[in-house]
C-alpha cells in the first residue's frame, strides 16, 4: 500500500510527527512518502497514486493550512483514504470528517495509523475501527528521517551570534496538569505518555549523524516525568558531550524541582520555555495554571542563578486583560531584564478557546464566546474595552512592520511600549546583547 504522511507546519522543527509514523508503517511493509509542505509543494503525482494520505495536526496553525490541503488531495484523489492525526484532530472531528476525511487518530496515534494502514492493505472498506483517542503506552520505534528534508532547511539555534542546525525529539506526549486554555487537556485529561529513553537517544543520534549541534525537546512538558528527562539528559551529555538542548517546563515544575536547574546546564541545557501566561495571580487562577506571578519571578531568579536562560511566554490579550495590566508586564520584563528573552509576538498573543476547552467551565467564559466557528477552530470573543482588540492588532501590526525593517528586540520593545503607554517612552532599560541570549529562529509557536 502507498501511503502519504504530510506536516503542514510545525515552528520549524523537522516533523517528529511524520518521522515516528513513517518508521511504523515501513515496519509494516508499507511505501511511505513523508511531505512537508513548509518546506515543500504538495506533489501531486504522489498523492494521485496514495492510497492513504494522512495529515498530522499539532497545533491550531499546521490545522488551519491544512483545511486547504485536504481539499486539494480530495480533488486530486477521490478514492484515497483520508486520515488526520495527532493533537488538534479530535478536537475538530467535525470539520475534518466534513472536508472528507474518513479517520480520525489523536493522543497516541502511531499504533492507529498502522492498524488503519494494514485494514486498508487487505481490503477494508475504510470506516474507522480504530478510537478516536487512544491514550495506551506504546512501545515505540526509532523514527524514520530519511526522506525528510534536511535539517538544513528547518529554523537554526543562534548562540553567541553563531548559528547551528537543530534536531527535535520528544520525549513524552500528554501532561499531568490540567490548565484551562490548555489543547492538550481536552485529549490526553491529565495523562502523559512517555517515549522510551533508547528509542529518543537512538533519533538524536542519528540526528547528530545528519548534523544537528542543538536539539530541541517538544514535549509538552520536560518535566512531567522529570526522572526520565534527567536520565536521558545525563546519558545524552555523556554521549554527546558538545550538543546543547533546549525544552519547554511549567513554572510550577522549575520550582518543585530547581535543583534539576543545575544538571540542565551541566548536560548542555541552553534555555527553557515557559508557559507563563500572565502575571495577574487572579487571571492565572482562571487559566488554573498552579504558579503565581511571585513563583514567575522566583524562577527567573533560580533559572539566572543556575545559568539557564528563561524564555517566558505569555497570552497578554486575553478577557481580563486592563490596559494598566498590559503596561505592567511591559514594566515587569524590564525590571526583571528579561526583554532580550521574550520574543516581540509573546507581547501580541491573544487567547483562543478551541473545541472541548476547560475555560468554558467558567461561566464568564461561556456567556462571552459566541457560537463555535469550526473553520477558525475556536469560540470567538471580543473584550468588553474594543480598545483593548484594537491595541492587539496594532501590536501585531507593529511587529510585522519592524521585524521586516530589521528592528531588534529592543526597538520593537520600546514601539510596544509607546503605543500602550500613549507615546511616552519606556525607561531606561537593560539589554543583554542580543547575541547572548540563545533563540531559535522561529518565533512562532501555536
Amino acid at each position: 500500500m502507498k501511503a502519504i504522511l504530510i506536516s503542514t507546519y510545525e515552528l520549524g522543527r523537522q516533523p517528529f510527527g511524520l518521522a515516528s509514523p513513517a518508521a511504523w508503517l515501513r515496519g509494516g511493509g508499507h511505501e511511505v512518502t513523508c511531505v512537508d509542505l513548509a518546506c515543500s509543494p504538495l506533489p501531486r503525482k504522489a498523492v494521485s497514486a496514495a492510497n492513504l494520505v494522512a495529515f498530522y495536526l499539532p497545533m491550531h496553525t499546521a490545522t488551519r493550512v491544512a483545511v486547504k490541503a485536504i481539499e486539494r488531495v480530495r480533488e486530486w484523489n477521490p478514492a484515497a483514504h483520508i486520515c488526520c492525526y495527532g493533537l488538534y484532530a479530535p478536537l475538530n472531528e467535525t470539520l475534518l470528517r466534513g472536508l472528507g476525511a474518513q479517520t480520525i487518530l489523536g493522543g497516541e496515534f502511531e499504533a492507529g495509523l498502522a492498524s488503519l494502514a494494514q485494514r486498508l492493505d487487505l481490503g477494508s472498506n475504510g470506516r474507522q475501527h480504530e478510537p478516536l483517542i487512544s491514550l495506551d503506552r506504546q512501545q515505540f520505534v526509532v523514527p524514520d528521517r530519511s526522506d525528510l528534508p534536511a535539517l538544513s532547511r528547518y529554523a537554526r539555534l543562534v548562540d553567541g551570534g553563531v548559528e547551528k542546525q537543530v534536531g527535535y525529539t520528544e520525549a513524552s506526549r500528554g501532561c499531568k496538569h490540567l490548565c484551562r486554555h490548555c489543547p492538550v487537556v481536552p485529549v490526553y485529561n491529565g495523562t502523559f505518555r512517555v517515549v522510551q529513553r533508547e528509542v529518543v537517544l537512538e533519533d538524536i543520534r542519528r540526528q547528530v549523524a545528519a548534523g544537528a549541534q542543538h536539539i530541541t525537546f517538544g514535549d509538552p512538558d520536560f518535566f512531567n516525568g522529570a526522572g526520565h528527562a534527567l536520565a536521558l539528559v545525563e546519558a545524552l551529555h555523556a554521549e554527546h558531550p558538545g550538543l546543547t538542548y533546549d525544552a519547554t517546563i511549567k513554572i510550577e515544575h522549575l520550582l518543585a524541582h530547581r535543583d534539576a536547574l543545575k544538571v540542565l546546564r551541566r548536560t548542555g541545557c541552553l534555555f527553557v520555555i515557559s508557559a507563563v501566561e500572565s502575571i495577574d495571580d487572579a487571571v492565572l487562577a482562571k487559566l488554573d495554571k498552579g504558579h503565581t506571578r511571585a513563583g514567575f519571578v522566583e524562577a527567573v531568579r533560580i533559572a539566572r542563578e543556575a545559568g539557564v536562560a528563561l524564555s517566558p511566554t505569555f497570552i497578554p490579550f486575553n478577557p481580563w486583560t486592563t490596559r494598566e495590566g498590559y503596561r505592567e508586564l511591559l514594566r515587569l520584563l524590564v525590571e526583571l531584564d528579561l526583554v532580550a528573552n521574550v520574543s516581540p509576538i509573546q507581547l501580541a498573543i491573544r487567547l483562543l478557546i478551541p473545541a472541548g476547552s476547560r475555560l468554558l467551565e467558567l461561566e464568564e467564559i461561556r456567556n462571552l464566546a459566541r457560537p463555535f466557528e469550526a473553520r477558525a477552530l475556536s469560540y470567538p470573543w471580543a473584550h468588553a474595552d474594543a480598545g483593548l482588540d484594537r491595541l492587539c492588532v496594532e501590536i501585531r501590526e507593529l511587529i510585522k512592520r519592524e521585524e521586516k525593517r530589521g528592528a531588534g528586540r529592543a526597538g520593537i520593545f520600546q514601539s510596544i511600549w509607546r503605543l500602550a503607554n500613549a507615546e511616552s517612552d519606556a525607561p531606561d532599560f537593560h539589554l543583554a546583547a542580543r547575541a547572548t541570549i540563545p533563540y531559535l529562529t522561529e518565533p512562532w509557536y501555536c
